[in-house]
């Protein structure tokens, strides 16, 4: 027994020692490809000179189809479904691609909110008498429009945490993903969420909280970065929802992070490698 307990260790030890020497592994992904016309050239910009390797796209969104295009023209960029039972912005709206009634508001557009919010009342799809057949059939015109379009896609996601209004919807994703073979569960490969470390309101915070953030990341592990890539221009200036107001800066902040020198510096000087969803399936 004790020369049993004793291998087991050195093992172990073993094992360890290996994923010290190995590096650490980020996603960066950007996230709402479709919900403006700068922000699907800022996710472009992210990946084509930048740090992004994994972009999701919000399929019943107004710029889908520029998007489908600008992601024909990089065909090696990652790309992921964001499902969507949301639109969130005051001044620009989208639509469920399917006729299900209670996923849609009194003019038809998707609710604002996932869940309930102090600046608009009785306006999240969680505070709604939504119907699962109704989520499943909408899912499901997401998924297969996505692929029609952009047959590349790899992996499902949420935007605004959407798939989590109840354990019968994260269920539903789950089988969807595994049905359309777009399963790729980050849990299964032990990838963990990571964020910024420190204030990140300026771009010059958002490039010192990432670079110190970078130092938290263990060797041999894999992480994921999520942020919103855009542009300070008046076409941003126009989109936001209360609360949220200075969606064109922050987003700029965003770009300027994941296109900094510095940044792509401080990932060399760390040894820390860029993958994407679809590399996971490699290890």
């Amino acid at each position: 027994m004790k020369k049993i307990t004793t291998s087991l260790i050195t093992i172990l030890l073993l094992v360890y020692a290996h994923a010290q020497q190995q590096p650490a592994r980020l996603i960066v992904r950007g996230d709402d490809m479709g919900y403006a016309h700068s922000g699907n050239e800022a996710l472009i910009k992210c990946y084509t000179q930048g740090i992004e390797k994994s972009i999701e796209v919000i399929v019943p969104s107004p710029w889908f189809p520029e998007a489908v295009k600008m992601l024909a023209d990089n065909p090696a960029v990652d790309v992921g479904i964001h499902l969507a039972l949301t639109s969130e912005w005051d001044n620009v709206k989208w639509r469920p691609l399917t006729d299900c009634a209670s996923l849609k508001d009194k003019d038809g557009y998707f609710y604002p909110m996932v869940f309930p919010n102090k600046n608009y009342p009785q306006q999240s799809i969680r505070e709604q008498n939504w119907k699962i057949a109704d989520v499943e059939k909408e899912f499901r015109a997401q998924i297969e429009l996505a692929l029609k379009k952009i047959p590349r896609i790899s992996h499902i996601s949420a935007h605004m945490g959407c798939t989590d209004i109840s354990k019968e919807v994260s269920e539903l994703t789950v089988k969807l993903a595994k049905e359309y073979s777009i399963n790729i569960n980050l849990g299964d490969y032990n990838v963990e969420y990571i964020g910024f470390d420190g204030p990140h309101t300026t771009a010059a915070e958002k490039i010192d909280s990432f670079i110190k953030m970078l130092d938290k990341m263990k060797p041999g592990n894999t992480y994921l970065f999520v942020e919103h890539p855009g542009a300070d221009n008046e076409e941003l200036r126009a989109i936001h929802h209360i609360g949220y107001e200075h969606v064109a800066a922050d987003r700029q902040g965003v770009t300027d992070l994941f296109t900094s020198e510095k940044v792509i510096a401080a990932l060399k000087a760390k040894n820390i490698v860029l993958i994407s969803y679809k590399d996971l399936l490699q290890q």
